[in-house]
């Protein structure tokens, strides 16, 4: 989110998708959404859109979320499956040869601290290529489609809240 200048430069963005969008059907219990009780239109309203439902729906079935995804799936499963099978690796040498995790490595450091510290690194680095695979493949596209679905939620909840300005 970027920072306007100003006396609310730590304000948000007026532009922001999230700011206004209300939730889902919050304007229309109490029948201040603009419709008729029974949900049809009132007279010189237009009609509904999609419903915010069907516009979640849509996106749900939408090729670029199945590719955001694809994406997510890709190196998750793989990282995560690594990383369990790692930290099996150690606790079952641990627990079926303590002879090899005694092994000294250099001085009072044996062979089950190195392993123990590899764990730690291992989390870091699985944690910074998270964080760098979602940076570099996932998060314009996500980003992406959160702005289309938001502007399409908008476009659908625009007659019942008489545009923006709220």
């Amino acid at each position: 989110m970027e920072k306007e200048a100003g006396p609310t430069a730590a304000g948000v963005r007026r532009d922001d998708p999230w700011c206004e969008a209300s939730a889902a059907g919050w304007d229309e219990a109490d029948g201040v959404g603009g419709g008729a009780a029974d949900g049809a239109p009132g007279p010189g309203e237009p009609p509904p859109g999609p419903s915010a439902a069907e516009i979640y729906l849509e996106v749900h079935r939408s090729a670029a979320f199945r590719e955001v995804r694809r994406r997510y799936r890709r190196f998750v499963m793989p990282a995560a499956l690594a990383f369990l099978l790692w930290y099996l690796a150690y606790v079952v040498a641990a627990t079926t040869a303590p002879a090899l995790m005694a092994r000294p490595v250099a001085g009072a450091v044996n062979v089950a601290m190195v392993a123990g510290l590899g764990q730690f690194l291992t989390t870091f680095l699985l944690t910074w290529a998270y964080a760098r695979h979602a940076r570099l493949r996932r998060d314009r596209a996500a980003l992406d489609l959160r702005w289309d679905t938001q502007e399409m939620t908008r476009g659908a909840a625009q007659p019942a809240t008489g545009g923006r300005g709220r």
